[in-house]
């Protein structure tokens, strides 16, 4: 089992920038497992989105056409704790984020099994 908690949400004005923290825990063979790493938001009425996900062997991370070039996924493997940078914060942004880590595939959201309890992201305009 790995845990999963987020932090770092809040409100912000359009424009702005909010960065979101979340640390895994668990045995260490739990963690160590983990493939994949993501970051989803889901906002009342609308169905869950996949905002950034990132491939721990590979190094690499995809994100939504919706975020992308203001949103960046972070890592500090050493602590187990992965980021997301949310800069130029749109009002379409206001959501629930969650983190999300599993062991994949990483463009499914199948591959995520581990699932933080989320945290509010409020942007005003």
């Amino acid at each position: 089992q790995v845990g999963l908690v987020e932090s770092g949400g809040g409100s912000v004005q359009a424009g702005g920038s909010l960065r979101l923290s979340c640390t895994a825990s668990g045995p260490t063979p739990s963690v160590a497992s983990v493939n994949c790493f993501g970051w989803f938001r889901q906002a009342p009425g609308k169905e869950r989105e996949a905002v950034a996900r990132f491939h721990r062997a590979l190094r690499t991370t995809s994100y939504s056409d919706s975020v992308k070039g203001r949103f960046t996924f972070s890592q500090d493997d050493a602590e187990n704790v992965v980021y997301l940078q949310m800069d130029d914060l749109k009002p379409d942004d206001t959501a629930m984020y969650y983190c999300a880590a599993g062991r994949g595939p990483c463009g499914m959201p199948s591959g995520y099994n581990y699932w933080g309890q989320g945290t509010q992201v409020t942007v005003s305009s």
